[in-house]
């Protein structure tokens, strides 16, 4: 298997990209300072947002980091299925003294804007969500020097990232918080996602490119045994969503260790779309009756938790988290990734110790 070029990542640990306001240049900047590979999540933001963000996380470090974009979604959703879902969020209107967003708001997250800005002043890495760019995409973006990564949650999804040309993917098993990177959002699917170690295993079989290995991975043992897995790096986003330079809500950092949130579930209730969250009263009361529609729900919930987090209620916000979420750890990003890589070294001299016995 080809790799990863080394100047990318000294340490096997990339900080995935976290939409949402998460993933901010002072994040990105620690991780790639301290030899990871940090990441900042367009999603959600317009070109010119994600564009001085670039500008912002160049002026931290002058070590390689990645954007990261959402393909634009396809019309799925049942408008009538959205206006039920809306007539049921009355009473969080309500409660909050907020109006509900337009599910109109837009289908593309500014994709084409976006890529023409990554194309005209490139980054060192692109990688994609929610889909496979078309092949013209990727190789625009190798002309200019970017290498690229493209999520899939199956392995059928894997072979569609290899076919397309991208220079990686990432194995996102089932663990992973936030949403899945599924590239097909099929309802009759949900609850049927593939463990990590089990889907790497998959993969690393079926293609040729190297796989990055995410989901639920929190400590450096978990890195060093999904290297010995045959990934060439592991990304982590919950372990990250901690740090002291998270742009993550007090109370979602809180929330990650808070004994009150004894479990995570997949669920549709805050964008339309699968996604791993803490099970708050938000979660419970509406994830069962969400509809098959992002981003239409995204948008229709938006102003909700926003106006959840400025009352300080937690729950009633997408609390985002991998099954891992009780072992974070409130460190400042690069000490993290520090000890991330202590505890990866240890594990392997132990594995090798093992080994000739």
């Amino acid at each position: 298997m080809s790799s990863v070029p080394t100047d990318l990542l000294p340490h096997p640990i990339v900080q995935a990209p976290m939409a949402g306001g998460v993933s901010v240049p002072q994040l990105a900047a620690a991780v790639s300072e301290a030899g990871g590979l940090g990441f900042l999540a367009a999603g959600y933001k317009t070109a010119d947002g994600m564009y001085q963000e670039i500008k912002q996380l160049r002026g931290l470090t002058g070590r390689p980091f990645g954007v990261n974009l959402f393909l634009p979604q396809p019309e799925i959703a049942d408008p009538a299925a959205v206006g039920v879902y809306a007539h049921q969020l009355a009473g969080e209107a309500s409660w909050y003294e907020t109006a509900p967003g337009d599910p109109d708001g837009g289908r593309d997250d500014g994709y084409d804007a976006k890529l023409a800005v990554l194309l005209d002043d490139p980054v060192p890495v692109v990688s994609f969500h929610f889909g496979v760019p078309a092949r013209e995409v990727l190789d625009s973006l190798r002309r200019v020097g970017t290498f690229t990564l493209v999520t899939a949650t199956t392995v059928e999804e894997a072979r569609a990232v290899e076919r397309a040309g991208a220079d990686a993917v990432i194995a996102q098993g089932v663990e992973a918080g936030g949403h899945q990177g599924t590239h097909r959002d099929v309802p009759e699917t949900d609850g049927s996602g593939v463990g990590l170690l089990s889907l790497l295993a998959q993969v690393r079989e079926a293609v040729g490119i190297p796989v990055v290995a995410a989901g639920g991975i929190m400590r450096g043992g978990q890195i060093a045994a999904v290297l010995a897995a045959g990934a060439v790096a592991a990304q982590l986003g919950t372990a990250f969503l901690a740090a002291h330079e998270s742009g993550a809500h007090t109370l979602h950092k809180q929330a990650l260790t808070n004994p009150l949130y004894v479990r995570t579930e997949l669920t549709r209730a805050f964008s339309g779309r699968p996604a791993r969250g803490l099970v708050n009263r938000f979660l419970r009361e509406h994830g069962r009756y969400a509809p098959a529609a992002y981003p239409d729900v995204h948008h229709l919930t938006a102003p909700l938790r926003r106006a959840a987090a400025r009352a300080g209620d937690a729950q009633g916000m997408a609390l985002w988290a991998g099954q891992g979420h009780r072992m974070a750890r409130e460190l400042p990003a690069g000490r993290l990734v520090e000890v991330l890589a202590a505890e990866l070294a240890s594990a392997r001299t132990a594995l090798s110790a093992g080994g000739t016995r």
